[in-house]
């Protein structure tokens, strides 16, 4: 009787990593093909279809979190088929349109579950110094607006996300444990994933890479290993924003 109960939990346990993987999976892939999956952040547009695989790897573990990945992957070399840019070409190769897509959900779990029992006042001041970053980073974006009176989607965004980065920075600080492990895992992963995709673009196909661009191929390294700061924080800040106050909500609504 108990080994039947053990096999039953087994079974939804595995029902319910199969949900989340083909729930994540189908946002991955609506976010590729929409508008959605780039949102101006800061001065720059930041990518959010990594942003599931976290959530799927910190929620449910590696293999969902690896999963998710691998669907973002196969969607990333779909849109590179079908929808072909002058880049387009070297996400043909598995190796950098997928592989690191699998990785970052197997990196997201394994920073998080390193870091989730880690307590004390360093692991928050950090997680405190993360959000004023943040915070910067979005405010920096607003006055370039105003000084440049372009009020456009990304003006409002911008507000939108100070706001909430202040919510979640005050609940962060008056909780008694905060997400501090979310966020870094959040935004450690997303930088990876810049170096893993970049720096692959840049071993693999880096003259290829700048001739379709039109730029010199003598500046691949500073143009190519420049984008992993340009866009990677970007889309880190946007990762720790989104993470957090959807994995904050999950676990809150199963107390």
């Amino acid at each position: 009787m108990e080994k039947q109960l053990k096999k039953q939990k087994s079974s939804r346990l595995t029902t319910r990593k199969m949900v989340m993987t083909g729930l994540l999976g189908a946002i991955t892939v609506v976010l590729g093909q929409t508008p959605l999956g780039f949102v101006p952040i800061g001065p720059l547009n930041a990518t959010t279809m990594h942003i599931p695989v976290i959530i799927g790897a910190i929620l449910e573990g590696p293999i969902v979190g690896a999963l998710v990945g691998l669907i973002f992957g196969l969607s990333s070399l779909f849109n590179a088929i079908t929808r072909p840019t002058p880049i387009s070409i070297v996400f043909y190769n598995p190796l950098i349109s997928i592989l690191p897509r699998i990785l970052i959900g197997l990196i997201a779990y394994f920073i998080y579950r390193a870091l989730r029992n880690v307590e004390g006042k360093n692991l928050r001041i950090v997680g405190s110094a993360v959000w004023i970053g943040i915070i910067a980073f979005l405010l920096k974006g607003i006055i370039q607006a105003i000084q440049g009176a372009t009020y456009s989607v990304s003006f409002y965004l911008n507000i939108l996300f100070v706001i909430v980065s202040i919510v979640l920075l005050v609940m962060m600080n008056r909780s008694k444990k905060g997400n501090e492990a979310v966020m870094i895992s959040a935004f450690l992963t997303t930088m990876a994933h810049s170096l893993m995709v970049l720096g692959g673009i840049y071993f693999l196909y880096a003259e290829t890479y700048m001739t379709n661009l039109g730029l010199p191929v003598e500046t691949a390294r500073a143009t190519i290993f420049g984008a992993i700061i340009t866009s990677g924080v970007p889309e880190g800040i946007l990762a720790v924003i989104i993470s957090t106050a959807v994995l904050a909500a999950v676990w809150k609504s199963k107390k």
